[in-house]
């Protein structure tokens, strides 16, 4: 008998370091995903356009299509890739951090740019000129998966710079969460977003309260705005994220007096704020890290058309040549 009770402690103890674990793990996989949001709202916003033009009965088969392909670009592909540098390259962790942080600064400033520029056109938006349907949706999918591919490099990295020392399995784990999370997370409010306006036609037709069909009316109404708040937020938080993630890295790297700057001014304004003043010093920092975000990327946007652009083009040409030779 005492040995069934010895056993049934052991069997108990093992249970309470499991649960433990477990609670650490998704503890770390909510705050390593909350740092992401820049790039999880930019995912949100720009997706749906990606199904606009097609027929309702298409929009949810290619918004799972896209789901599919995001969570296998962060499971097969980032999430090896990120626990390997982690493990044997960490120094690199930093500066790829930064990269993408530049880079949501850049499609952030970009964005506000074409907004103010006459005859612009949406980066975001995909084009309209392939008639066949079927080849259409296969080219928006592809081009989905492909810009998702570099949304989940941010958010993956991110996410694996959050994570506190430990175990190969536990970084492995947490982060497996964090990808299966937001991927849930973003394509599942993307898929009630696209099916909203359907939805509100459907209310406003065969409801049977005139309060309800009133509600579907008004949502079908809405869902032009609202789409335009989502991008406006995804846009600002692009700028605020990217814009801490230089600064920050740049602390790391032995260059903080920007990050020092920032800081001393914002908590200088929020230390005459009483019992708001938590509130005044996040958006103090996430303004004055939002205007170095717009600033930067507007001073990437030249080096990025006029330099690395045509360079690219220059070396894929040439790898095209050789290829046919």
């Amino acid at each position: 008998m005492s040995g069934l009770l010895a056993l049934l402690d052991d069997v108990a103890a093992i249970a309470k370091i499991a649960a433990a674990s477990a609670d650490d793990v998704i503890g770390q996989a909510t705050k390593a995903g909350a740092k992401a949001a820049g790039a999880v709202i930019d995912d949100a916003a720009v997706t749906p356009k990606y199904v606009a033009g097609f027929s309702p009965a298409r929009e949810l088969p290619i918004v799972r299509r896209i789901a599919f392909g995001s969570i296998k670009n962060k499971l097969i592909f980032l999430l090896p890739a990120g626990l390997l540098l982690n493990e044997f390259l960490p120094g690199i962790i930093v500066p790829l951090l930064m990269l993408g942080g530049a880079y949501l600064c850049f499609e952030g400033a970009e964005k506000i740019y074409h907004l103010f520029s006459p005859g612009h056109h949406d980066a975001d938006e995909p084009e309209n000129f392939v008639a066949d349907p079927l080849h259409l949706e296969e080219q928006r999918v592809a081009g989905a998966i492909k810009t998702d591919f570099i949304l989940s490099a941010e958010i993956m990295t991110i996410a694996l710079s959050e994570i506190p020392d430990s175990t190969i399995w536990m970084e492995a784990i947490t982060l497996a969460i964090v990808a299966i999370g937001i991927t849930v997370m973003v394509y599942g409010s993307v898929a009630l977003i696209v099916k909203a306006d359907d939805i509100g036609l459907h209310l406003s037709k065969e409801g049977n309260l005139g309060l309800t069909r009133a509600f579907g009316r008004g949502l079908v109404k809405a869902m032009p705005g609202f789409m335009k708040i989502l991008m406006t937020v995804g846009t600002a938080a692009m700028l605020w994220v990217g814009g801490s993630i230089v600064l920050h890295g740049l602390e790391v790297l032995g260059y903080g007096a920007p990050y020092h700057f920032i800081h001393d001014i914002a908590h200088g304004l929020a230390h005459s704020a009483g019992p708001m003043e938590g509130f005044v010093a996040w958006a103090a920092t996430a303004t004055m890290d939002g205007v170095f975000g717009l600033a930067l990327g507007m001073i990437l946007i030249p080096v990025t058309t006029k330099i690395l652009l045509p360079l690219w083009k220059l070396v894929r040409g040439k790898s095209a040549e050789a290829e046919g030779h």
